[in-house]
Order: structure tokens, then sequence, then C-alpha cells
């Protein structure tokens, strides 16, 4: 890795493209300090200080810009849930599904277009949604209509911008522009989590040696959990296929031994944003109609409180465990659901049952399908309690006293994107090597 990244440093032109992505990294930090107009800084703060944790995975990958309530508040969380209700659509949707698989780039740059215009439409749901919910906090200068609709119309922008910001990555940076927002976003709470350990060992009181073991045992885990992440992400189950050969004029095709990759953790970490909304969902809804509910007691209130079980330290430990069984097993279902939706054994088998190609020892047709099927399930079974067990660290270290935003969906989709980063440099390295050659 460390390898690609000076090869990269070396080419001019992949050294521009790696300027070019952290000047737009240093603009989306920096309107990461832009606060939305019309705030009152010090009523926020007094506000966000009690907060129930609800919006953490929005905090998480704005870098900190909810909680500061900047511009750049609600990320580019908009973006990434209309990308995956497009994907959903365009499993149910003829149209939707000729634009993504048969019309290519053109098709493609449609989709795009309409992941844009439901980003816009989320967005405004969404900014509504905090606006309401934080209005009776006083955190605004005051409840008028102009200045909620600067708050809505700053929110949007803000994510509007990033969508850009993303797109200009893609095509002029090192790619994944999305993907490197939320790595950055995610990467900027890295020295608070130093500075939580550190303090672990350096207390008011001087040094302490329970706080260096505890310390130890966090940076062991995390090495741990890192090595474990990119051991999963990086391993594959190779499914051997063989093709035979076939004579067309005078040519001779075919003959040749190729696999099937199916990744351990082919969902990567949506099942853990899919189980999370779905569970916040009602909550955020409650929590807009009603800014006092969290200090009431009926059947909403128990709803309100269920919801946000596994996000607050206040709610009771019986809501916190029913919370996080069904927590759990909502990743893996839908783990199951998003692994068997981007990959049809039923399609793989009838395509290399056209091109002439089987898997030894397995006959072609369905006894292929229920074969790959087979295998795909038990592949998913593996990845679902693997992403069960990386969302269930943040629950156990509620309950102690220490406090690290670090978590293990923070880690998964890190490790994630920087190995993406690093398969891009290589490609792009490639290229530019394979172009020389040939001039």
């Amino acid at each position: 890795m460390f390898q690609t990244i000076k090869n990269a440093i070396k080419t001019p032109d992949v050294r521009k493209r790696l300027l070019y992505t952290l000047l737009l990294i240093v603009i989306f930090r920096l309107g990461c300090y832009i606060t939305v107009p019309g705030v009152n800084s010090v009523a926020l703060a007094e506000a966000l200080g009690a907060s129930n944790g609800l919006t953490g995975l929005i905090d998480l990958i704005s870098g900190g810009a909810f909680s500061r309530f900047t511009i750049f508040a609600m990320s580019i969380s908009p973006y990434i849930t209309a990308s995956i209700v497009i994907q959903l659509l365009a499993m149910v949707i003829p149209a939707l599904e000729r634009l993504s698989k048969e019309e290519g780039e053109a098709g493609r740059e449609k989709l795009n277009k309409y992941t844009k215009m439901l980003t816009i439409v989320l967005a405004l749901i969404e900014s509504l949604g905090i606006y309401f919910s934080y209005r009776n906090a006083g955190i605004f200068v005051d409840q008028g209509f102009l200045t909620g609709a600067l708050v809505v119309l700053s929110l949007i922008a803000g994510t509007s911008l990033l969508m850009w910001l993303g797109d200009q990555i893609t095509n002029k940076g090192i790619g994944n522009g999305i993907s490197v927002i939320i790595f950055v976003g995610i990467l900027s709470g890295l020295p608070a989590g130093v500075r939580t350990v550190w303090n672990l060992v350096f207390t008011a009181a001087g040094f302490s040696t329970t706080g260096l073991i505890t310390a130890l045992g966090i940076i062991i885990g995390a090495i741990i959990l890192v090595a474990a992440v990119v051991f999963v992400q990086e391993a594959e189950r190779r499914v051997p296929v063989q093709y035979a050969k076939k004579v067309v004029g005078r040519k001779m095709y075919g003959g040749q031994n190729t696999h099937i990759p199916l990744k351990l953790a082919m969902a990567g970490v949506l099942p853990i944003i899919f189980a999370s909304s779905f569970l916040t969902f009602p909550a955020m809804i409650i929590s807009m109609f009603n800014t006092n509910i969290a200090a009431e007691t009926g059947f909403w209130a128990t709803i309100y409180k269920f919801s946000i079980a596994t996000s607050s330290s206040a709610v009771p430990i019986g809501y916190t465990i029913l919370n996080a069984i069904i927590y759990l097993l909502l990743i893996v279902a839908f783990t199951f659901f998003y692994t068997f939706a981007t990959f049809n054994p039923a399609e793989v088998s009838n395509n290399i049952k056209k091109n002439g190609g089987f898997i030894p020892g397995i006959r072609a047709g369905k006894p292929t399908t229920d074969y790959l099927s087979s295998i795909l399930s038990k592949i998913t079974w593996f990845g679902g309690v693997y992403l069960a067990i990386i969302a269930i660290i943040p629950m156990l270290l509620r309950f102690t006293s220490i406090n690290i935003a670090f978590g293990g969906t923070s880690i998964l989709i890190v490790v994630g994107v920087a190995l993406e980063m690093v398969d891009q440099l290589e490609s792009q390295l490639v290229m530019r090597h394979y172009k020389g050659f040939l001039e």
C-alpha cells in the first residue's frame, strides 16, 4: 500500500489528482465549521450537550458537522439514502433495470441524475425534520418563517455542495468521491479518540496504571479489529468455472479456466446503515411532532425510547437489550436481502450456460443455480454475523466509562474506503504505465 502511494506521488498526473483531491477535502473541512445562519451558538451547545444520540451516525460521517449545526450538518446521508432507494427500485422497475444494465454509460448518467433529484427531495424532508426537532429547543434566534426557510435552504445547499465535491473528486481526483468524503468525515474524529485514550493514562490526579492497561487493551483491540476487517474485506470464495472449446470459422475459442469471486462481506456496511435507519426512523418522526417526548410516558413515549435505546444511556436496560437483539437480527436480515438482490444465482447460472461454461462436477442449469445459492447462503450467514459483531462493539462500550467515537462501524467504513482508494491509485498507475509503454 505504501509503495503504491509512493509511486502515485512520483507520477505527475496522479500527483496532480491527489493535490486536487486534497484541496477539495480542505474545502469540505472548512465547511464543517461554518454555522448555519440564524443559530444561537450558546443555546446549541446546551441542547446538543443533552442530546439523545439519535443522530450519532449522521454526526459520525459528517465529521462533527451536525453537532456544530453547520451547513454540512446533514453531510452526504441524503445522497446515500437516495442511491440505496434507486438501487432497490432498479430491481423491481423494468425501466430502471434497463438503464442500469442495458444502456451503458448513458443509462448510468440518467440514473445518476434521478439519484441527485431524489437527494434534493430527501434533503428537503430531512432538513425540515431537523428544523422542527430543534425549533423548540431555542437554538434559533427566532421561530419565524424566514429563519426556518434560511436554515432549511442552508442545509440543502450544504448537501448539494457535497454532492458536487464528490463528483469533482470522482472525475478529476482519485475517484470514489462520496466515499472519500465519508472517509475524511469519520477520520476527523480520530484525534478525539486519541485524546480520550491519552486521558485514560494521564488523568487529573496523575499517571494511572489502570488507565494504561485499559488504553493498551483498546489499542490492541483496535489493531485486531482492523486486521479482521481487512481480512474479511479482501477474502473471497472462488467458484471455479470451465468453458468448453468451440470452433468459430477457422478459429478455436474457449477452453479456459476461470472463477467467480464471491466476497465474504458482499453487502459491505450497508446492512448496518439500513438497520440503524429502520430502528431510529420512528423516533425521528415522533420527535418532529413532540420535542418533549423523552420526558413523557405512554405508548408513543415507549416507542420513542425503544427506538433510541441503543444510542442513549438514559433509556432503561430492558429497552436496550430488546433493541439490541432486534438490531442484530435486522442486520443479518438486511445482509441476506442486499446480497441476494445484488447477486442473482439464477442469472449468473444462465450466463455461464449461454457462454458454454460449467462448474466442475455440477450440471448446467438448475443444479448450478442451487449450488451457487447454497454457497452464497453460507457466505451471507458469515457476513451477517460478522457485521452484527462489528455493530455490537459500540453497544458494549456504552456500559463502560469509555467514550470513544471510533467504533466498529467507523473502522469498517474507513478500512473499506482506504482499500478502495489504494485499488483506484493502482489502476491509475497501471493505466499510465501502459500508456507510456504504447507511446
